[in-house]
């Protein structure tokens, strides 16, 4: 598949925050002092950190602000974790926190993927295709593939994917024998509106064990990204730990290119 450019318009600051919440959307949220305080039974670091929005760059007020986010954690007696973008007002952010003890955490690479063009990917044959409220069949065999451990950590999962209309893939075994079992290979694309733009935020592709390097990961990349062309997303984005090289190969493969990051400072 030829390589595309970077999407020239990839959503920044505050918009760019916004339409990635909408993609993996927290149970609860707070704002305040110019933070997004996230809230989700403490599944999930995306869901349950904080996010300068519209924070005070003077660093006194800063400060005061952190004091206010470490209070409304404490209510909850849940450590305080904070996301930190690149390039992000206010820029001395991720300083502050350092100085306050707080240690770097995971890392994230943002990717983005115009999907306006003659060359876009063509959906698998084989796929199922869900665009609208989360199917429970798709989430039961999803579940098998991206579960996380955790108290509630199902019933949480199950509850973030369904805040926001997506587009849900599934490949469907290849043998009897495994049919009953549900897909091999999944994929979620969270259709996510900023004025009159549409982002589809990828994310939840996973591929059973047994069945990987078969090319199903691409399989089920192609068919989000056709049938979020399709449903009107101008791009598409994702959230790829850098942890995680697998992943990025293919997803910059498939032409996805990097425009921002962030890491969480964690306490």
């Amino acid at each position: 598949m030829p390589r595309r450019p970077a999407a020239p318009d990839a959503p920044q600051g505050a918009r760019l925050v916004e339409t990635l919440l909408g993609g993996w959307r927290p149970l609860a949220r707070i704002d305040a002092e110019g933070f997004a305080l996230l809230r989700s039974r403490g599944i999930t670091r995306r869901a349950n950190s904080a996010v300068a929005l519209d924070a005070p760059r003077d660093p006194a007020a800063l400060g005061s602000a952190i004091d206010r986010i470490e209070q409304l954690c404490a209510l909850s007696a849940q450590a305080p974790v904070f996301r930190v973008f690149e390039d992000m007002e206010p820029l001395g952010l991720d300083a502050l926190l350092a100085a306050r003890g707080y240690g770097t955490g995971p890392s994230c690479d943002l990717l983005a993927l115009p999907l306006l063009g003659s060359d876009l990917p063509r959906a698998d044959p084989t796929a199922r295709i869900d665009i609208g409220p989360l199917p429970e069949d798709w989430f039961a065999s999803g579940w098998r593939l991206f579960s996380r451990e955790g108290a509630r950590a199902r019933d949480t999962v199950r509850d973030i994917l369904a805040g926001t209309p997506a587009i849900h893939a599934a490949l469907p075994a290849v043998d009897d024998g495994e049919a009953a079992k549900g897909a091999v290979a999944v994929g979620r694309a969270a259709l996510v509106d900023q004025g009159r733009r549409r982002c589809a935020i990828v994310n939840c592709v996973a591929t059973d064990p047994r069945h990987r390097r078969r090319g199903l990961g691409r399989a089920v990349m192609h068919t989000l990204l056709a049938a979020a062309a399709e449903a009107g997303a101008e791009q598409a984005l994702l959230e790829v730990e850098t942890d995680n090289p697998a992943a990025l190969r293919l997803y910059r493969r498939l032409g996805f290119t990097r425009f921002g990051g962030y890491h969480y400072r964690l306490r």
